[in-house]
């Protein structure tokens, strides 16, 4: 009997505001992590939970602490028209 549980999703949140492009990341998780043309960094922000300890990496190796890494335990509330 298999008593281990799924691994749970990951959410991973970038923030682009503070992200300076040192490109630590792309090394350090070059499946979830990628540079779009020179300077803009595009990630996967649900990536597979398999790739935890690379995105650990690269959230540990980023200079500017731009990277918060969580599990996704709920779905996204909806907005309804009148909410916007």
């Amino acid at each position: 009997m298999c008593t281990d549980s799924p691994p749970a999703e990951l959410r991973l949140v970038v923030d682009l505001n503070r992200c300076q492009s040192y490109g630590q990341c792309v090394y350090a998780a070059p499946d979830v992590f990628r540079f779009h043309g020179e300077e803009a960094v595009e990630y996967d922000y649900a990536p597979d939970p398999r790739t935890r300890r690379e995105v650990e990496r690269a959230a540990a190796a980023c200079p500017v602490q731009a990277i918060t890494l969580g599990r996704a335990t709920e779905a996204a509330p909806l907005t309804t028209q009148s909410e916007r």
